[in-house]
């Protein structure tokens, strides 16, 4: 059995410690103010960011009506003149556009937004 008191041994279940703690403790305390002192900054930044976040949010679900909108009435146009109400190679082309810029999330943006404008196939 080796002693408790021997180098590198430690009593079980206790963390050898480690040194420093007052400092550590100092360097939190420093931490902890310079973020109290940062807080309001940080707060307002966040909040600018989460309006613009929300102004964002706004357009892209005005584009999204508008886009639908249109894309029945080219079908509605489409079927009135003799076609078919979907073009699948139109179709094709706007997933490979959303896929080259976005990646896969891209493609099933792209299909919602090919269902917003014609309906579930």
């Amino acid at each position: 059995m080796i002693p408790t008191d021997a180098p590198g041994s430690r009593a079980r279940g206790v963390p050898r410690s480690r040194g420093g703690t007052r400092a550590r403790a100092d360097k939190d305390e420093r931490m902890a103010a310079i973020t109290m002192e940062q807080q309001p900054a940080a707060d307002e930044h966040i909040a600018g960011l989460r309006n613009r976040i929300d102004e964002i949010d706004a357009a892209l679900v005005a584009l999204w009506k508008e886009r639908a909108a249109i894309s029945r009435e080219v079908g509605a146009t489409r079927v009135a003149a003799g076609g078919t109400r979907l073009v699948l190679s139109r179709e094709r082309e706007i997933l490979e556009r959303f896929s080259a810029e976005l990646g896969a999330d891209g493609t099933q943006l792209a299909l919602l937004i090919l269902r917003a404008g014609r309906g579930p196939l």
